[in-house]
């Protein structure tokens, strides 16, 4: 039989109890539906009753929940629910180091930290390689957490320019017939990481780079020919390149430079029989020296967690449509 135990977690206010337990108590609830213990709330405490193998992991989550929002997080119910997961799932240690782990701070004083393993180990692996490659499904940070560490890579003089490029997929990279000039004709492709910037930098910051030509966007076109030297290169929406796009693009790797290549091979919009050059080079490069491969997984998700569930539904479709297709060309040959 397992021995009792009640802990305690003291609040230093009213606020820091209200951001842990949540609006109308909904993050203290999702404790509940988790572990099998009481949660007592007492004013500027809760205390935690039950058996020792359930009270010490939920007091492990509300505990690293709060050193989260004291380093100056807005706990959400990602964090909460992620931290639960991690627990109960014998890796809890990972936890404090996970949510510790501050990347830079934005131009409104917002910590950029990984939220996820998978996202930690993309980041370490951005670090540690020239090129990296983050695939996964929407919402996993691959595109924002690649220009965050453009920007601290240009904030610690790594680097003396950033450079972000996308397929213009849809006006199959001929953009004369749209009006403006270049910067006009590929805005509506590059927006995501025009968004991205202006929330890390600062509207002021990002204007004066983009002038001085220390941040330079470009569709994937405008990459041919060139060299790329002392900067940081991210080509985002990956997947729509084909094989000798892609190709063109990592032979540009310049001295001092590093790439970093992200995409959801769900999302590929290329003409039918067209092979995505994300697909191949993620095969082709496997353990080459200086290559990083990350393959995110719907757990990474870090959005609504409604979100969540859409990519994991999809997935499962996907999965099912693929074995109902590979069982009827048996049966086809079958016949034949």
């Amino acid at each position: 039989m397992q021995q009792a135990l009640e802990k305690q977690i003291v609040f230093q206010d009213h606020k820091e109890a209200y951001s842990l337990l949540g609006e109308r108590d909904e993050f203290l609830q999702a404790m509940r539906d988790n572990f099998d213990c009481q949660f007592i709330s007492r004013g500027d405490r809760i205390e935690i009753l039950g058996e020792a193998c359930m009270v010490e992991p939920a007091a492990k989550v509300l505990e690293e929940l709060q050193y989260l929002y004291r380093q100056g997080t807005t706990i959400t119910m990602h964090e909460v629910r992620y931290g639960i997961g991690l627990v109960k799932g014998g890796k809890g240690e990972a936890l404090h180091t996970l949510f510790g782990d501050t990347i830079l701070v934005t131009s409104r004083g917002r910590h950029v930290r990984p939220k996820t393993l998978g996202q930690r180990l993309y980041l370490d692996t951005i670090r540690r390689n020239s090129i990296t490659f983050g695939i996964g499904p929407a919402g996993t940070g691959k595109t924002y957490l690649a220009v965050v560490m453009a920007v601290a890579a240009l904030r610690n003089k790594e680097v003396n320019k950033i450079i972000l490029t996308r397929p213009a997929v849809e006006a199959g990279e001929r953009l004369g017939f749209l009006p403006g000039d270049l910067q006009d004709k590929v805005d509506p492709y590059l927006r995501p990481l025009y968004d991205a910037l202006q929330d890390i930098l600062g509207q002021d910051t990002y204007q004066k780079f983009m002038a001085k030509g220390i941040i330079e966007i470009a569709p994937l076109a405008y990459m041919r020919g060139r060299t790329l030297e002392d900067a940081f290169i991210i080509l985002d929406e990956a997947q729509n390149t084909t094989d000798k796009q892609m190709k063109m693009f990592l032979t540009r790797l310049g001295f001092g430079s590093r790439m970093v290549v992200t995409g959801d091979l769900g999302q590929v919009d290329l003409p039918r029989g067209v092979t995505s050059g994300l697909r191949e080079a993620s095969e082709v490069l496997k353990g080459v020296k200086g290559i990083g491969i990350v393959r995110m997984a719907p757990m990474d998700v870090i959005r609504h967690e409604v979100v969540t569930r859409i990519v994991e539904a999809y997935g499962d479709w996907e999965a099912k449509k693929k074995k109902a297709k590979a069982k009827a060309e048996a049966e086809r040959q079958g016949k034949a």
